[in-house]
């Protein structure tokens, strides 16, 4: 199949105008592919040459010495081109011994023209055959993509593309799912299949730069290249695809590749979609969990099945995951799309929570994914691993129907048992409740300081009554006056009572911060901040803006006195 699609200078020379060329050196290079010919007369090719263009010349621009000449075949060969053919005549009647001995010793053929010949009818002739086999090639490439998805609509469809890929490049392939065996195609031996994973394991550690986006990434071993391909979609992969080739893979066997993986990624998320969709309805289960009606020990049982054991030894938390701007989703989409907006979402997580080494166990109501984040490995560090699954979950970009979801998160303090998770869940939906105070998009509960007394407190009159006992003549003053005096000790006070930085804070000139700071001190009495009356102001301020965030924003441009 190789020998088929790519065009060699030994199958150039079959051609009749090179019926009196003479190979005179680097006769071990006639398999170098050609992908294009350049008629060159300049000795400067650095922007030039591309790759495995075969070079024409009559040595105009390297024929004054032998040091110019061996320093241009150099360059060609450095720059992958195929070949250099020199036509003998008025700069070149013979080629130097040195030539050769630097053709031969680079693999790199060196071709003589002996009688006059006219590029432009080389160029004409080789042209042609190469537009006419890339047109048969990208016909050929069509046919075996849509053959591509017509398989994973089949029974066993990504082996079945395994073996239609090779087939048609005929190089080796190994194929690895995440959490999946390793599949060889064609079979290897034990010993070469344990060379194989070990080359792909050193690979697959160096993969930075390649993305399901991206290009195929190279790396040379040997006489062989390794091609790396990731499968999978949105912005989560699934799997790899390496490609073992004994040449340097042609871009047919890229496109190949590319293919092969898309129609392959299709098949995995058809797959994780009907996953998704049964794990949905057996997990109905978790929302009467997390809502306090499941706490005997044998229903979890009877519900979990065998896993049971092993599950509820695992620590965990819980993360309450709330859609921002659902409306606007809405608003745009069907009742259906939002369905699929919401399954795309869980599916995606569910990805990035195993990657991070959690075992999600996911409930959706309305806007809010709840999920119980179960830690597979107990002997690394969770929080670390759990803020980098959220943080990758807030910025997908990949998926048009993701990228413009705004998402809050609110993260209970880790636990165990799972009977013990409605109170994780509580502890989820606090954190979650102080977004509007905090402004951050992810919330831990153990973070949230003096927010977790004041929420155990906020039953409609404690909070309001402790408010009152402290801020009472700044709140009356700013609904009378329309001021801002509340907002300003906070500011204030948040900056350790530098005036400098709260006037910039609220984009005042110094001399009206003097003005309110006199009038708080009026209304608050002279010893307001004195050390006990000040951390009962503090704790009173951050009451206020939990019951009242709208009232404490910072303003966005100079406000008046």
């Amino acid at each position: 199949m190789n020998g088929q699609r790519m065009f060699t200078i030994s199958d150039a020379l079959t051609r009749p105008l090179f019926a009196e060329v003479q190979v005179v050196g680097g006769k071990e290079g006639l398999q170098r592919t050609i992908r294009w010919v350049h008629v060159l007369e300049s000795a400067s090719i650095d922007s030039l040459i591309h790759g495995e263009e075969m070079i024409l010349t009559t040595g105009l621009g390297f024929h004054t010495d032998l040091e110019s000449a061996l320093s241009f075949m150099h360059d060609l060969a450095q720059k992958r081109a195929a070949c250099l053919c020199i036509e003998l005549g008025q700069y070149f009647d013979h080629i130097p011994q040195e030539m050769m001995e630097l053709a031969d010793e680079h693999q790199f053929p060196l071709l003589v023209f002996t009688k006059t010949v006219r590029f432009v009818d080389i160029t004409l002739d080789l042209h042609s055959l190469l537009i006419n086999r890339h047109h048969r090639l990208l016909q050929e490439l069509e046919s075996i993509s849509r053959e591509f998805n017509r398989l994973t609509l089949s029974s066993q469809g990504t082996s079945k593309v395994l073996q239609l890929l090779h087939r048609s490049t005929g190089n080796q392939l190994l194929y690895v799912q995440m959490g999946g065996k390793p599949v060889f195609y064609p079979p290897l031996a034990p010993d070469k299949q344990r060379v194989l994973l070990e080359q792909f394991a050193a690979f697959e550690a160096q993969k930075d730069g390649v993305g399901l986006d991206t290009a195929p990434c190279f790396h040379e071993l040997g006489n062989e290249t390794l091609v790396l391909k990731p499968v999978g979609a949105l912005d989560q992969t699934w799997a790899y695809m390496m490609m073992v080739c004994p040449h340097r893979p042609q871009e047919y066997d890229c496109l190949l590749l590319d293919s092969a993986a898309l129609s392959i990624a299709q098949e995995l998320l058809r797959t994780r979609y009907m996953e998704e969709r049964r794990l949905f309805s057996e997990n109905l289960w978790v929302e009467e969990l997390i809502n306090g009606r499941l706490e005997e020990e044998h229903r979890l049982k009877s519900l979990i099945g065998p896993d049971f054991g092993a599950m509820n030894d695992l620590p965990y938390r819980v993360c309450l995951i709330e859609i921002e701007n659902p409306q606007d989703v809405r608003w745009s989409s069907s009742e259906y799309e939002w369905e699929s907006i919401t399954f795309h979402l869980s599916i995606v997580l569910r990805s990035i929570f195993e990657q991070c080494l959690f075992h999600p166990l996911i409930t959706l109501k309305n806007n809010r994914l709840a999920v119980i984040a179960l830690d597979k490995q107990a002997r690394m560090p969770a929080k670390p691993r759990l803020e980098q699954a959220l943080h990758a979950l807030r910025h997908i970009r990949s998926d048009d129907k993701l990228k413009d979801l705004q998402l809050i998160i609110g993260v209970s303090k880790a636990n165990k048992q799972l009977k013990n998770a409605s109170t994780s869940y509580q502890e989820a939906v606090q954190a979650l409740s102080v977004y509007s105070c905090s402004g951050s998009r992810v919330l831990f509960y153990e973070e949230l300081g003096v927010y977790q007394l004041l929420l155990s407190l906020n039953d409609g009159r404690r909070l309001q009554t402790f408010v009152r006992n402290y801020l009472g003549p700044l709140i009356d003053h700013d609904e009378s006056k329309g001021s801002e005096l509340l907002l300003t000790l906070r500011v204030y006070l948040d900056h350790d009572g530098s005036k400098q930085i709260a006037a910039q804070k609220l984009f005042i000139v110094r001399q009206s911060l003097y003005y309110r700071l006199d009038k708080i001190t009026e209304l608050l009495g002279e010893d307001f901040m004195s050390p006990e009356n000040r951390i009962s102001v503090q704790v009173a301020l951050r009451a206020y803006q939990l019951l009242y965030p709208e009232k404490m924003s910072l303003p966005h441009v100079q406000s008046s006195l």
